[in-house]
This record gives structure tokens, C-alpha cells and sequence, in this order.
């Protein structure tokens, strides 16, 4: 098969997919959707992606979209943006379509899913990288801006186009070298507001405005930011409290990704937020109830048949 022109190809067609692809192909990269979603597929491929702004504005801009790893041969800068769980099964399509001299940059949430990419790619061709941008899906091929942030990337001797690219498309775009530093700087955040949003059916910034809430975020953050350290991390940031109540203000209207797959009845990613917490912490003598309670309710609010 010919290489293709593409620019960027996107692993994934839910809001921070369609977020990343909307403002991507603005800025005139050609932009290809790898998704397994045949609604979101069905529209994006009818119509394109549809980005509505903070200010209400709405504009829609051209994607390919495609099921088949065999459409994206040759693109080099791969952004994975799928659930946790479904990462084993967007790097065996990578597999397929990335070339050796490419890069799969994974801005995930949650733990481990780095670590699925490198086992089927290498390391050579997997980066990391972090952001607290927030994004509701409206419909399939639809979806809001709800909340700026930074991006956050790894030192990878692959990454300067992506970034660039990235950069040209209106984000923010900082360097991190430690990727542990990264990851739970990212995790800690998660693991405050997300399990509360969804078991709450909130916004994010509700939460700040509930003061029992507010309590547990913060007794989350703190729990969180300490099986950190007994990892010997040293998160970004001085106070994961702080940190966790700026994004939520940051990222007040935002539902969080969590809260949007709880609407829907679908997997959420619990297990490689909280789960991976309370792991860590077992493995290092430093016990995580809070977010043990969290992992078990949420895993709850679905049937063990949920996926």
C-alpha cells in the first residue's frame, strides 16, 4: 500500500480525540481517525469533526476516518487517546501501520499504559505525555472545549515535530524529563476528581463547591501524592491539593472523561487510577483505603458484563 500523506493520525474518536483532531486539522495537518467506534466513525467520515469553543462558537473541520490499521501505513506521528482499557488493542493496530522510524505518543490517563505500548512498538517508538485539557463528547463527531491546559511531554529524541505540530494547532507545550514525575503528577489529579465526579454526577467544579466534596478530594490528592513519594516521586507540583482544586476550577465545566463513560454505561478507567494507587501503595507499605473505596465504587456502578 502507498504511503499516505497524513500528517497525524489519532488512535481513538471520543472528546479528547475528536478535541485534538478538530483543532489538528484547523491548523491544516491532515488529520486521520483510528477508531472502532462505527457511530463516531460513520459521522466523522460523513461530515468531519465538530468543535463547539468555550465561547459557543462551533466549526467543523475534515478528518479521515478509518477501522483499518492498513488506511494509516506510513504516518509517523501517532497521538494514542483511547480508554485504558482498550490500549492492548490500539497497539496491535499500531503495530500494523506504525513505521520504525515513528512515534506513538500516549497522553492517556491512568498507569501502565506505556508500558502496553513499548511491549508491542519498543521504546524507541513510544512517548509520554500528560495534560489536564478537558473536553466533553456532545454526540459522536461532536465535542466541547471545556477547560485549557498545558501538555506536558517527555524528553523523546522523536518527539520535536510532534511537538511542533502540537504547538502550530493553538496548545500549550512544555518539556518534563522525568516521565515517572509525569505520570503521577497526572495520576494524583485523576484519582481526586474523577472517581468523586462520577459517583457525585458532577462537573468538575462542583466538587469545589460541596464542602464535604472538597474534603475528599483533598484527603484523595493527599493519599494519592504520598504513595508517590513512598515510590520516591517527587511530583511537579508543592501541594497535590492545590493541584488537584486548580484543574478542577480550571476545568469547571468539564465532566470528566469518567462521568461521561458512567452516563453511557461504558468501562471506565478506575483500574489504572485508583487500582494502580492502591497497588503501588501495597508494594510499598503504604496503604491507599480511600482510593481502594473509590476503585470498589465505581467498579460497581456497572455490571461485571459492562464492557
Amino acid at each position: 500500500m502507498a504511503e499516505t500523506k497524513s500528517d497525524v493520525l489519532i488512535v481513538g474518536t471520543g472528546a479528547m480525540a475528536c478535541l485534538f483532531a478538530a483543532r489538528l486539522s484547523a491548523a491544516g495537518f491532515s488529520t486521520t481517525m483510528l477508531g472502532s467506534w462505527r457511530a463516531a466513525l460513520a459521522e466523522l467520515h460523513e461530515h468531519g469533526v465538530t468543535l463547539v469553543e468555550a465561547d459557543g462558537s462551533q466549526h467543523t473541520y475534515p478528518v479521515r476516518a478509518t477501522a483499518s490499521p492498513g488506511d494509516c501505513a506510513g504516518i509517523r506521528c501517532a497521538l494514542v487517546l483511547v480508554k485504558s482499557w482498550q490500549t492492548r488493542r490500539a497497539a496491535i493496530q499500531l503495530g500494523k501501520c506504525l513505521p520504525e522510524d515513528g512515534v506513538a505518543l500516549t497522553l492517556q490517563n491512568g498507569e501502565g499504559n506505556r508500558e502496553i505500548l513499548v511491549q508491542a512498538l519498543g521504546a524507541s517508538r513510544v512517548a509520554l505525555g500528560v495534560t489536564t485539557l478537558g473536553a466533553n463528547l456532545v454526540k459522536p463527531g461532536h465535542v466541547r472545549s471545556a477547560g485549557e491546559g498545558p501538555i506536558s511531554l517527555s524528553i523523546h529524541t522523536r518527539l520535536g515535530p510532534f511537538a511542533s505540530m502540537l504547538r502550530a494547532a493553538g496548545f500549550a507545550v512544555e518539556d518534563a524529563p522525568d516521565p515517572d514525575v509525569l505520570l503521577w503528577g497526572k495520576l494524583v489529579i485523576n484519582a481526586a476528581i474523577n472517581p468523586l465526579t462520577a459517583l457525585l454526577r458532577v462537573p468538575n467544579g462542583e466538587l469545589l463547591a460541596r464542602p464535604t466534596a472538597r474534603t475528599l478530594l483533598a484527603a484523595l490528592a493527599r493519599e494519592a501524592a504520598a504513595v508517590a513519594l513512598a515510590q520516591g516521586i517527587r511530583l511537579p507540583y508543592p501541594d497535590p491539593v492545590a493541584a488537584a482544586e486548580n484543574t478542577a476550577r480550571r476545568t469547571a465545566a468539564n465532566r470528566s472523561s469518567m462521568l461521561q463513560d458512567v452516563q453511557r454505561g461504558a468501562p471506565t478507567e478506575i483500574d489504572a487510577i485508583c487500582g494502580s494507587i492502591v497497588e503501588a501503595g501495597e508494594q510499598n507499605d503504604m496503604p491507599a483505603p480511600l482510593n481502594r473505596t473509590m476503585w470498589h465504587l465505581v467498579s460497581a456502578l456497572l455490571p461485571p458484563d459492562g464492557e
